[in-house]
C-alpha cells in the first residue's frame, strides 16, 4: 500500500530524513515515533505531497508521488498537527465546502462521516465555537470526507485533555478497521493503545521497525529497578549495587538533599530486589523506596532515541 525507497530531505546544510525505506501494508495501523526534531512531520509532508524529497522514491498504492501526486491526493486524508479548518464557517457549510472540492456528490456523505467522527450534534456551530477535542474531530471528517484509502494523522492528539485523547484514540481504532493510517505522535501510551506497529526514528534514521509486542519482548529479559536511598553518594551506591550478579547498568536518575535515586538495568534470572536492600542495609544505607519494572516501550524509545542505538 505504502513503500519508501531511500528517501531523504535536506534543509540545505540540515539533512530532516535520512534515507529511511520502509513498507506499510493495506490494512495496518502504523505509529511513527521519535522525539521533537527526529523528522517526523517532514516525512509525512512528502507522503502527502507538500514537499518534494531531495532523493529517493515513494509509492501510495499504485501511483509514485512525484509522478502522479493528484492521483495519490485523492487517495489520501491527511490531518496535520495544526488542524486547517476555517473558524468563521459554520461546520455543515466547511465540510461540504471540503466534499465540493473533492468531488464528493452523494447527498448523505456529509451525514454518515459526521455520524462516523461523533459531531452530529454540532454541525449547526461555527468552528471557533468549538473545543479543541471537537475540532480534531471536525478535521477527520474533513480528511476522510472523500472516503480515502489511507489516512495520515499528525499528531492527532496533541493538545487534548485526557478525555479528549481516549475519545480519539478510540475513533482512530475504529476507523482502522478499514483504513490504512499511519500516526506520527511522541505519545507512547497512544501507540500502544492504537498502534500495530511502530516505526521509530531519530535524527532522520529509523532506529526500530516492528511490532509493539515484538519490540517490548525483544527487551523483555531486562529488568529496571528504581531505589531511592539516603545515607551516600551515587559513585559509592553505584559501586556496591554493580558487585551484585546480573546487573548490567546502574544510573543516578535524580537526588534531593541526601537522597539518591538510582536505576538499576539487571539480566538476573530472579529478583534483585533483596539483594539491594541487604546491600544498603550493610554499609547503613536507608533505602526509602524500591521499584521493579519490566522494560517498557517508554524505556526502550529512550534507550534508541538517547542512547542512540537499534
Amino acid at each position: 500500500m505504502i513503500s519508501v525507497r531511500e528517501l531523504t530531505r535536506h534543509y540545505g546544510d540540515l539533512v530532516a530524513v535520512n534515507n529511511l525505506t520502509f513498507t506499510i501494508r493495506k490494512g495496518e495501523i502504523t505509529g511513527l515515533l521519535g522525539p521533537n526534531g527526529a523528522g517526523k512531520t517532514t516525512t509525512l509532508r512528502m507522503l502527502t505531497c507538500y514537499l518534494t524529497p531531495t532523493s529517493g522514491v515513494v509509492s501510495i498504492g499504485d501511483f509514485r508521488v512525484d509522478e502522479d501526486p493528484i492521483a495519490v491526493r485523492e487517495i489520501i486524508g491527511y490531518l496535520p498537527e495544526s488542524v486547517p479548518i476555517y473558524g468563521d464557517m459554520v461546520v455543515y457549510d466547511y465540510l461540504k465546502y471540503v466534499a465540493d472540492i473533492r468531488g464528493v456528490t452523494d447527498p448523505g456523505r456529509i451525514r454518515e462521516i459526521a455520524e462516523l467522527c461523533g459531531i452530529s450534534e454540532i454541525m449547526h456551530k461555527n468552528v471557533e465555537e468549538l473545543s479543541k477535542g471537537y475540532r480534531q474531530r471536525v478535521g477527520l471528517a474533513h480528511a476522510m470526507i472523500h472516503d480515502p484509502e489511507i489516512l495520515i494523522l499528525d499528531e492527532p492528539t496533541s493538545g487534548l485533555d485526557p478525555n479528549q485523547i481516549v475519545e480519539i484514540r478510540n475513533l482512530i481504532r475504529e476507523i482502522g478497521k478499514t483504513k490504512t493510517i499511519i500516526l506520527s505522535t511522541h505519545i507512547l501510551s497512544e501507540v500502544e493503545a492504537t498502534c500495530d506497529r511502530v516505526i521509530i526514528i531519530n535524527e532522520g534514521r529509523i532506529v526500530k521497525d516492528s511490532t509493539v509486542d515484538a519490540i517490548t519482548s525483544s527487551h523483555g529479559s531486562e529488568i529496571v529497578i528504581h531505589a531511592t536511598i539516603g545515607g551516600a553518594d551515587f559513585p559509592s551506591i553505584e559501586a556496591a549495587i554493580r558487585k551484585l550478579d546480573g546487573v548490567a547498568h546502574v544510573s543516578q536518575t535524580g537526588g534531593e538533599g541526601d537522597l539518591v535515586t538510582v536505576e538499576v538495568q539487571t539480566n538476573a534470572a530472579s529478583d534483585l530486589r533483596p539483594m539491594i536492600f541487604h546491600t544498603a542495609a550493610e554499609n547503613g544505607w536507608v533505602l526509602y523506596e524500591m521499584a521493579r519494572d519490566a522494560m517498557t516501550l517508554e524505556r526502550i524509545f529512550r534507550d534508541l532515541t538517547i542512547g542512540g542505538g537499534a
